[in-house]
């Protein structure tokens, strides 16, 4: 087995150059028709998670995403089971990191070759994923484009609301504010691509007994056969929707039953890929330090162990253990961590916020994160 470190881009996926293609998609992107006070008017938005417009004394909000590359392990297998919930959380998790109650989704699937009963199976998917995250699966479209896609593809948009004037964007972040890391499944859906990379290197077999200890004490493997866990079962594990518990928290806080008021809570970040430089997205000034990591998944000691996979290169392309953080008032700090706890076990404080520059820091000094 080659020793060559792997990363993203050498797999194929350059997260800056995806970035820089965003930016001159939305460059080249024309004014609304829609002026301010008029329903669908836009809501500038920072950082970047979902888009928001106006809808009276409401506003909704809007998340569109999709499974990605992990799908291709799913054709491989044929197992489908969990594809239709990694699709569902990418858009509400990115919902709930500006204050919105997801409400409803609708999916679009493109084929090859229509196959009812793989059409069940993701139905049913999605129908779970649905029910996971309190919403109402709105509607569909299943495109057949024999020439166009050579494999199976799933995505979606999801609609979410506030009330207006109560987004969390981050803007109003202070120094010495707290950051509480909640923990992730797995990989979720992110970086699969270097992860496929890596399958190929290593030579494991997706239908065998995964090669390492997969228990970890905050997830469970969902399982699609029975025997061992499988490799392929580790890294299909569905992404976790993160509705239950964090719009419970921000209801909670908004009645005056919560651990805090609602203005204590700073901002999320769905850590997606870009890993924690999603950070960055949420003020334009301050530093972020992580000084107590949650702890690391074992997949991803395989990953950059199989991989020769440096430590911010992991940090930057991976959750590494936590999908989703909050920032919150120093003062509430220990009371939303035990409310949070409580709901989701292993979510705790990871670290806090300073004025010293715009970056991303760490416990390891190798991980430092200046741009997105």
């Amino acid at each position: 087995m080659s020793d060559i470190p792997l990363d993203y881009a050498s797999s194929g996926v350059d997260i800056d150059a995806e970035g820089k293609a965003v930016a001159s998609l939305v460059g080249a992107l024309s004014a609304s028709v829609r002026q301010k006070g008029e329903f669908g008017a836009p809501v500038p938005l920072p950082g970047g998670f979902g888009g928001i417009i106006e809808f009276g004394d409401n506003r909704l909000a809007l998340a569109t995403d999709g499974v990605g590359s992990k799908l291709m392990i799913a054709n491989k297998l044929r197992q489908y089971q969990s594809v239709g919930i990694d699709c569902v959380a990418m858009n509400v998790n990115d919902l709930l990191c500006v204050g919105a109650e997801p409400i409803a989704f609708v999916d679009y699937i493109a084929v090859p070759k229509t196959d009812p009963s793989t059409h069940a199976i993701i139905g049913a998917s999605l129908a779970e994923a649905c029910k996971r995250a309190k919403i109402t699966l709105a509607g569909g479209e299943t495109a057949t484009l024999p020439g166009i896609v050579t494999e199976l593809d799933l995505s979606g948009t999801a609609l979410g609301w506030f009330p207006k004037g109560e987004e969390i964007t981050g803007e109003n972040l202070e120094v010495g504010d707290v950051l509480i890391g909640l923990p992730s499944s797995g990989i979720h859906s992110n970086g699969y691509t270097l992860v496929r990379a890596i399958l190929d290197r290593s030579g494991d077999s997706l239908t065998e007994k995964v090669p390492f200890d997969s228990n970890h004490p905050n997830r469970t493997i969902e399982r699609f056969a029975e025997g061992d866990i499988t490799l392929g079962e580790v890294l299909l594990n569905p992404t976790r929707i993160y509705v239950n518990p964090l719009i419970d928290l921000i209801k909670a806080c908004r009645e005056g039953i919560g651990p805090c008021e609602v203005s204590d809570l700073k901002a999320m970040a769905h850590i997606t890929g870009g890993g924690l430089s999603n950070l960055l997205r949420l003020h334009d000034r301050f530093g972020w330090h992580i000084d107590s990591p949650l702890p690391i998944l074992p997949e991803f000691h395989w990953l950059a162990k199989n991989g020769s996979v440096n430590v911010k290169e992991m940090h930057r392309t991976f959750n590494m253990g936590m999908g989703m953080t909050i920032a919150v008032s120093k003062d509430v700090a220990e009371s939303v961590e035990s409310w949070l706890s409580e709901k989701l076990p292993g979510s705790r404080r990871i670290g806090y916020i300073h004025e010293d520059g715009r970056k991303v820091t760490h416990s390891n000094p190798e991980i430092v994160f200046e741009h997105y």
